[in-house]
């Protein structure tokens, strides 16, 4: 079985999660504590962050490694995309991904710890965010979802950080003029593979039982 290596309220690894159960796949979960990663992970992966997704082929010496969440969303639709996530204006989806990554993420992260960054005040670092929110709302003005009136690749893969975004602080989020761009969030927020994505599990430790994921009988959360 693939093995993933994964934080609950990582945004990157909420992406894997979703790929995974878009793809329809289980997985075993191995859910980490950021400040006691497990030597397990960092054999496999140096570089110390989730997600990883350890690929259950060849002998467990040789097992290949994904190691970028993007990179984990796409192969798992690329095994199974029975909602067709893929077939979309892939030239848009991984465009507006490129964005989410290197240019709103970077706004993002100085938003939500502004005390860590005193070169702008808080207000100045959402107000940089907000070129990215705006840009969302505009395409979800036209359609349902951001490429269309499907969900794509696109939708999954940076649903994610606009939910970090908006809880920074949720009573500003839901005040900026962003109507469309809010109803996808609180639409996204109840979608049930979002809710199963988010189920809380107890983090690994070697020698624990086998887990599932997703699991069969979710332990809420």
């Amino acid at each position: 079985m693939h093995r993933l290596y994964s934080f609950r309220r990582c945004p990157y690894a909420m992406r894997a999660r979703l790929g995974i159960l878009f793809a329809q796949m289980k997985v075993e979960l191995r859910e980490i504590v950021l400040k006691y990663k497990p030597a397990q992970m960092l054999a496999i992966s140096p570089k110390g962050t989730v997600p990883v997704l350890e690929l259950a082929a060849g002998d467990s010496s040789t097992r290949p490694v994904i190691e970028e969440s993007r990179e984990i969303l796409e192969w798992a639709l690329q095994q199974n995309d029975p909602q067709g996530l893929l077939s979309t204006d892939l030239v848009s989806a991984n465009a507006l991904i490129d964005r989410n990554d290197n240019e709103f993420k970077h706004w993002l992260d100085r938003y939500k710890y502004a005390d860590r960054h005193p070169e702008l005040s808080q207000l100045e670092y959402r107000q940089q965010g907000e070129v990215f929110l705006q840009a969302l709302e505009n395409l979800l003005a036209k359609n349902t979802y951001l490429l269309g009136d499907s969900i794509s690749i696109a939708d999954i893969g940076i649903m994610p950080f606009v939910r970090q975004f908006a809880h920074v602080d949720r009573d500003v989020f839901y005040s900026l003029p962003y109507p469309n761009l809010q109803q996808w969030l609180r639409s996204w927020l109840e979608h049930p593979l979002f809710q199963q994505a988010m189920v809380k599990f107890q983090p690994w430790q070697e020698g624990d039982e086998l887990v599932i994921f997703p699991s069969d009988t979710p332990k809420g959360g």
